[in-house]
């Protein structure tokens, strides 16, 4: 008698990362990949993050090889304080903030702590895939907020508020993962306005935040809550140095209201008891050492010239069968195929074509959670250098 496990009901609200599926793809050789969303593991600052190991086992060896408070590791909690203070977010004391093991684990906390079966939840199209799955595992009706080289549709997003009633509305507003778009400061102050107009909670994801090209983006929604009176309890904060630090160290941070931040902790509880202490006092003593603002200078020129150089590359060699905002920051082109010239139309069409030349990319139609723009497609600049760029779309290009 053969058996079948009984897997819980909440497992048919998601299915497996269509980008995962992809990389399986991306074995073969030759391949040119623009697929991954991650940043160059040649810009990681290795020697700062030895001595910073060092540094730990020197001065706080218990301490970074103990279990922790769950809340986080209190030296690292300064220092994140501090890191959002000099960006200009007055006021956030270590209280304010709790250690998540990557801002991932900030957005399942935000499922567990917030999301019952049914809740609406406003979500921006496109917007970060893992985030799609994560609020449906937990039940949430996702709703599409409409995204253009601003950022997200404020007019539409106040209409949405209207209409739905959601328990929160999840934005990246910097640079997001896929749109690569930045919220405009005018329509930045228009959602904290709205937040309490309407009395909803925000979440604002700021991974790519310091990953810019040119001037710095618009302060985040947590330093602009200051001056729209009653945002700031109505705001979420999360952010990561996995993008600009190191992903393998898996520490990530949310700031919140104190009655959020203690249900969060409570479920990190039963989660993983608390973030890596080790990988914490790392990352602590690497912020402490002062070297951050060196390696984000360093990073934000490479990837700079990536993003340059890809940019030219698609407008000389698709020329009007694509359109696209140049990216001011972050990590991705966000692309529409316009299917001019009878050239092909669908992102996920020519992402089969594109393998067969031996260049690969993400279709766009996975990072929406309802009704899908299939001529879209994400392409990353960050982990390829200048000349696998140029042939890399030069490919592309033959493909379409």
């Amino acid at each position: 008698m053969s058996f079948a496990i009984p897997f819980a009901d909440r497992l048919n609200n998601v299915e497996t990362s269509a980008i995962r599926e992809l990389f399986k793809l991306l074995g073969r050789p030759g391949i040119i990949s623009f697929a991954g969303g991650f940043p160059d593991s040649a810009m990681f600052d290795v020697d700062g993050i030895r001595e910073a190991v060092n540094a730990a086992l020197t001065e706080e060896a218990g301490g970074a090889l103990q279990y922790g408070a769950t809340e986080g590791y209190n030296p690292l909690r300064e220092q994140l304080a501090a890191f959002m203070t000099s960006k200009g977010s007055q006021g956030v004391a270590p209280e304010n903030l709790i250690v998540t093991t990557g801002s991932q684990q900030a957005l399942d906390l935000l499922g567990k702590t917030l999301v019952s079966p049914g809740d609406k939840v406003i979500v921006e199209g496109p917007t970060f895939l893992a985030t799609i799955q994560c609020f449906r595992l937990y039940g949430a009706q996702l709703v599409t907020a409409p995204v253009d080289g601003q950022g997200v549709d404020t007019d539409r997003l106040e209409q949405l508020i209207v209409e739905h009633k959601p328990k929160f509305i999840y934005l990246i507003p910097t640079f997001g993962n896929p749109s690569g778009a930045m919220l405009s400061l005018e329509r930045r102050k228009r959602v904290l306005e709205l937040a309490v107009q309407h009395n909803v909670l925000v979440v604002e994801d700021d991974p790519y935040g310091d990953l810019y090209f040119g001037d710095a983006p618009p302060p985040s929604l947590l330093a602009l809550s200051a001056s729209v009176p009653g945002s700031r309890e109505r705001l979420v904060h999360c952010g990561s140095l996995s993008k600009v630090l190191s992903p393998g160290l898996r520490v990530g941070w949310m700031v919140g209201p104190a009655e959020l931040l203690a249900k969060a902790t409570m479920c990190k509880q039963f989660s993983d008891a608390h973030t890596s202490t080790f990988a914490q006092a790392t990352a602590a003593q690497y912020l402490k050492a002062g070297r951050m603002p060196a390696t984000l200078a360093k990073v934000r020129a490479v990837y700079a010239e990536r993003a340059a150089t890809m940019g030219n590359a698609l407008r000389r060699e698709l020329g009007d069968a694509i359109e696209f905002v140049q990216p001011q920051g972050g990590l991705f082109v966000w692309a529409r195929l316009t299917g001019a010239g009878g050239k092909v139309a669908d992102g996920g069409e020519l992402a089969k074509r594109a393998i067969e030349k031996g260049v690969a990319f993400v279709p766009g139609a996975p990072f929406y959670a309802n009704n899908p723009d299939h001529a879209t497609l994400r392409l990353s600049f960050a982990t390829v250098g200048l000349d696998k760029i140029e042939e890399g779309v030069g490919r592309l290009g033959a493909a379409v």
